[in-house]
């Protein structure tokens, strides 16, 4: 997909001061690629690309004045996934914006000399693309979703929410490391709250969640990762028919009708990319920036959600919570 006809779903083109021009000088044109791994037409990768848009605004950079932005979105295909990342890799941008934890190898397997900043990505370190937190090295740098520790919330929150749960199945994507590491972390805190987990496949979501469901004391957590994320709604409406609690990882879920989300601001890591972007651009190593945790969880509960499902939000966890949806 070409950057026009993105920037058009993004609502049309950000509206800027006029760029300075020097005498006999004028300023060279700045490339920056963005490859995200969801679908051109989804609201929330629009919400996270035009958050980057503005941040790069308010430090100065206005595409099509001093930057030209070259937006690709690969949707839940690996091999669009691969193409766009030869592609951006191609055309040698000055900085390339990686939009979650999928788009980043793909990348760095096309090139290790253009700077690569990654938003919202699960466990760099772990997954072999950076080599510390504090010092990255190589040519990619960013910032990462949450700790793997945070899992073992998700079923804290699920069990205040919904005591009569007993048994809950995890649901996550292909097993990958990441997936493999939030399993354990819930698991981990299984015992001490007296429920029993179990992960669920994404093969066949309908089966796989109806078949969970016939057994009574059934809740479900919702872990990362792009097939969750792509198969929100119909998750949700699983959730809801066979009336089991769910606790998801992110807000955009709570507010498709969702029961309740604990997690990070997924728009926030591309604002805060956006100042590694100018600072790369104007000279910066990504080698010598840092890998950044998120600043702030938020606890996210659909009251609406809780009532159609005959649940008592207790007042202590209304009062915990960052937003009710009513």
């Amino acid at each position: 997909m070409r950057r026009r006809q993105f920037i058009r779903l993004l609502g049309g083109a950000f509206v800027g001061l006029p760029l300075a021009v020097h005498a006999q000088q004028p300023e060279r044109i700045r490339r920056i690629g963005v490859l995200v791994a969801g679908d051109e037409d989804d609201t929330e990768i629009k919400a996270r690309l035009a958050a980057f848009a503005k941040a790069l605004e308010e430090l100065g950079w206005f595409d099509g004045r001093n930057i030209q932005i070259e937006y690709r979105a690969a949707g839940s295909d690996a091999e669009r996934l691969r193409r766009h990342a030869a592609e951006l890799a191609a055309i040698a941008p000055d900085v390339i914006l990686a939009g979650g934890t999928s788009t980043v190898g793909p990348l760095q397997k096309e090139t290790r000399a253009v700077p690569i900043v990654f938003a919202g990505v699960v466990d760099p370190v772990g997954a072999g693309l950076v080599d510390s937190l504090a010092r990255p090295r190589g040519n990619t740098t960013g910032f990462t979703q949450f700790e793997y520790g945070m899992s073992g919330k998700w079923l804290q929150l699920l069990k205040e929410i919904a005591p009569h749960v007993t048994r809950v199945g995890v649901l996550r994507g292909a097993t990958t490391a990441v997936a493999t590491s939030e399993l354990a972390a819930i698991q981990a805190v299984g015992p001490s709250v007296g429920v029993d987990v179990s992960p669920l496949g994404t093969a066949e979501i309908e089966n796989s969640v109806g078949a969970f469901a016939r057994a009574s004391g059934g809740g479900l957590i919702i872990a990362t990762g792009a097939t969750p994320i792509h198969n929100r709604r119909l998750i949700i409406t699983l959730a809801v028919r066979y009336r089991l609690p769910t606790v998801y990882p992110y807000r955009f879920f709570a507010a498709d009708g969702g029961l309740m989300s604990y997690g990070p601001d997924r728009i926030e890591p591309f604002r805060r990319a956006a100042s590694y972007v100018d600072r790369i651009l104007k000279g910066e190593k990504p080698a010598d920036l840092p890998v950044q945790a998120p600043t702030k969880y938020e606890l996210i509960i659909n009251m609406t959600t809780a009532k159609a499902l005959g649940l008592g939000v207790p007042p202590a966890l209304q009062a915990r919570a960052d937003e009710l949806i009513e």
